[in-house]
């Protein structure tokens, strides 16, 4: 029960991820809060939760004067769009950064000035802020964005809180079979993929909540401004790949 006594606001905590987390939380004896734009779903019941667009900062400050004291902040809600720079339009920045950084952006500025001394905000970027994934320009700068709110946050407002980001690698999600899908043969590339992960696997939603938890809890109290890539691997790796040499 690492967690209790605390309360959380998880954004886009309905699946994947977020729903990951959210469980989590509520395991490690936290009062979990979760939003989005649509309903809440299939939600367990312990789980409250509050309509909104992050993007909207009106909305986000009406979700904060809702979930009232926040202890743990986890800014997961996340759009992706598969385009480059001259194929995506006006309105796709329109949908990606302003969820993935205006509304990261946005949480943090409500949720800041009356968080308690011990605090903790936990932002998902990702390995795509630090290296391009093909055909996802937009995706890619919005984490690039997140990876440095981070770095300031940590420095303008520690010792009081504490900002750490998470850098999930390719994570078993809606999102991962999107990205497959732009290949010319997804098959061949799902599995030209999992070669190139040192533990053979593909991420699950439940190796991000581990570290969220973790990063949430007093066991990282020395931990801030940093961003922890959770990959199996994929990063670390050379092109060359073991077995062909």
């Amino acid at each position: 029960m690492r967690l209790k006594g605390k309360q959380a606001l998880v954004t886009g905590g309905r699946q994947g991820i977020g729903r990951a987390i959210v469980e989590a939380f509520l395991s490690e004896g936290a009062a979990v809060v979760t939003c989005g734009r649509g309903d809440r779903g299939d939600l367990p019941d312990a789980c409250r939760w509050v309509q909104a667009d992050i993007a909207d900062p009106a909305q986000v400050a009406a979700l904060a004067e809702a979930v009232g004291t926040c202890d743990i902040l986890v800014n997961n809600a996340g759009v992706q769009v598969e385009k480059t720079v001259p194929d995506s339009s006006d309105a796709d920045w329109d949908q990606v950064m302003g969820v993935n950084a205006r509304g990261v952006f946005n949480t943090c500025r409500a949720v800041i000035p009356s968080m308690p001394r011990g605090g903790s905000i936990i932002n998902m970027g990702s390995t795509s802020g630090n290296v391009a994934d093909p055909s996802m320009a937009l995706y890619n700068a919005s984490k690039a964005f997140v990876h440095g709110l981070t770095r300031s946050i940590a420095v303008d407002h520690g010792p009081d809180i504490r900002c750490n980001a998470i850098c999930p690698g390719w994570i078993e999600t809606g999102m991962l079979e999107a990205g497959f899908d732009l290949a010319a043969d997804p098959a061949a590339a799902r599995a030209d993929a999992l070669r190139r992960h040192p533990v053979r696997r593909f991420g699950r939603p439940e190796d991000i909540a581990a570290m969220a938890v973790w990063l949430a809890s007093d066991d990282s109290g020395f931990a801030t401004g940093q961003t922890f890539t959770i990959d199996g691997g994929l990063t670390a790796a050379s092109p060359l790949q073991p077995g062909l040499f």
